[in-house]
């Protein structure tokens, strides 16, 4: 079985490769086709071909330059209509993300099995005309791919699309992070601290919630708070919220590189991730990967995590005392933390292990093969 991982922009490495991996273990030939990743490295092809076909120029300026968007958007469709080459010996195509969904519909690879994973249901900070767009572009797939039961009842009620073309597989935890050859140790400044720490880890967004974790903090004592995470959203606002806390808050407003990433999380006493809604989140499954004692807002596929696995503990969206007390409760239990933790890990090594996504993504992929 030869299959296409498509991801033009190369949104999220750390998941294709991860699935791009299981599936070559599992004896599927697979190509990933996606672009140069402009904010550091990523994980190393094992077992499987990488094609860089998307966005040569764009790659090339580099993350900062002010004319990316512009070089990146001229060649989008070039590098459509390259994929519909690229494709063309391929059984399925997978699809992970396309940039451009009120044109794509119409230039995907000519009609064979096509399969997307909806990592986000529907966009959240959505352009002009990118809802109606999305939808179509679901509703034009053979089957639809989400991490959790609550992304395929969105799926049906906010889409339309039928039961039989939805399908659940969990996101996988990203154990290949606490496996690096090269980990690079924590600024020192942050290994210099020596009390409890609660981190906040990811893209800095409106909907992360970041405003309501600072809030909480505010009477959480004996602890110091790390923010993590490139910004996407002004910082100002987040930064006078912190002044006002008892215990330190420490900014690191920059991308975090792979290499970078098991130091802070082996740091964490406990890693918060307060969304004001989610389906699931990347962050997560790095958390698990690491055994990290988690608090979740209670939205999404969040709620699954925690009730099903025993992985966290939730707190109310937005609801900055109920996250306050359950923060300083946790603080006060290493017990109970050490509980959490353990659970993380079961789940990161079983139900959310990459072998067991491969199996169930190769369900899917022989079902849609043998309509």
């Amino acid at each position: 079985m030869r299959v296409s991982l498509v991801d033009p922009s190369a949104f999220t490495p750390p998941y294709d490769h991860a699935l791009a991996a299981s599936l070559a273990r599992a004896g599927v030939d697979v190509e990933l086709i996606t672009s140069r990743f402009a904010h550091g490295p990523v994980p190393a092809a094992q077992g499987y071909e990488v094609n860089e076909l998307f966005y040569p120029r764009a790659a090339g300026l580099g993350p900062r330059s002010r004319a990316r968007g512009a070089v990146k958007l001229a060649e989008h469709l070039p590098g459509m209509l390259r994929l519909r080459a690229a494709t063309r010996a391929a059984d399925l195509v997978h699809l992970q993300w396309l940039d451009l969904p009120q044109i794509d519909r119409a230039l995907l690879p000519p009609r064979r099995p096509r399969l997307l994973t909806a990592h986000d249901v529907l966009p959240r900070e959505p352009r002009p005309g990118q809802v109606a767009a999305t939808r179509r572009l679901l509703r034009a797939m053979d089957a639809v791919i989400v991490h959790s039961e609550h992304g395929a009842e969105r799926l049906r009620a906010e889409v339309g699309l039928a039961s039989d073309r939805v399908r659940v597989v969990p996101h996988g935890a990203f154990d290949y992070l606490a496996h690096q050859p090269e980990e690079e140790p924590l600024p020192p400044e942050l290994a210099a601290v020596e009390g409890p720490v609660i981190l906040l880890f990811g893209l800095l967004r409106p909907y992360k919630g970041v405003e309501v974790l600072l809030e909480a903090f505010r009477a959480v004592e004996g602890a110091e708070l790390w923010i993590v995470g490139m910004p996407r959203m002004p910082l100002e606002p987040l930064r006078e919220l912190a002044a006002r806390a008892p215990g330190a808050v420490r900014f690191v407003p920059r991308f975090v590189t792979d290499p970078e990433i098991p130091a802070f999380m082996r740091r964490a006493d406990l890693v918060v991730l307060p969304y004001r809604e989610i389906d699931q989140s990347g962050v997560l499954y790095a958390a698990l990967a690491f055994g990290r004692p988690l608090v979740l807002s209670g939205v999404g596929g969040f709620v699954e995590v925690a009730e099903r696995h025993g992985a966290a503990e939730l707190a109310p969206p937005g609801d900055a005392a109920a996250l306050s007390q359950t923060l300083a409760r946790l603080l006060a239990e290493p017990a109970r933390r050490a509980e959490l933790g353990a659970a993380a890990a079961r789940a990161a090594a079983g139900p959310y292990s990459w072998d067991a996504v491969a199996r169930q993504t190769i369900a899917v992929y022989e079902e849609l093969l043998g309509r």
